[in-house]
């Protein structure tokens, strides 16, 4: 996405609520994805692909199943992957189409990242939803490792 930003100046209008989080990822320079949590099969786990996972895609228009490379990191689910190369190329199947239900989002950062950034790409991000979805529920979580660390909020719309 930076790199489309870079060579056009902007980025197409999707839907608010993934034009909310592609603002947060260009303003801070981290991943950040957001999901449709009620379409994950199981718990999302982030992982390292071993090459048979499906993965819904869009490839010249048209939907497509394709497989991430073995050894691929990803987030998956029970049925599959959901992003690939950790929380850049997000999927078909777990994508969110509108503003409500539960919503996950992921916001990723390497130990160079400031903590007090990554808890300002979070803040703008929460800010946001509560504009879009007055009076929704945001939970956040922090999780870290020693070479990573991922902070997601999951929001649910009543």
């Amino acid at each position: 996405m930076k790199k489309r930003v870079e060579k056009d100046g902007r980025i197409p209008s999707i839907i608010p609520i993934v034009d909310l989080y592609n603002a947060v990822s260009l303003r801070f320079s981290i991943p950040v994805g957001g999901e449709n949590f009620d379409a994950y099969v199981g718990k999302p786990r982030l992982t390292i692909a071993v090459g048979t996972e499906s993965f819904h895609t869009v490839l010249n228009g048209d939907a497509v199943v394709e497989s991430p490379s073995k050894g691929e990191v990803i987030w998956r689910d029970d049925l599959g992957a959901t992003c690939r190369r950790w929380n850049w190329r997000q999927g078909t199947r777990t994508r969110l189409e509108t503003v409500g239900g539960r919503m996950w989002f992921i916001l990723e950062s390497l130990a160079a990242m400031p903590e007090e950034a990554l808890e300002g790409a979070a803040k703008m991000l929460v800010s946001g939803l509560r504009e879009l979805a007055p009076g929704c529920k945001v939970y956040k979580q922090e999780i870290t490792t020693a070479k990573a660390s991922v902070a997601s909020s999951d929001m649910r719309v009543g």
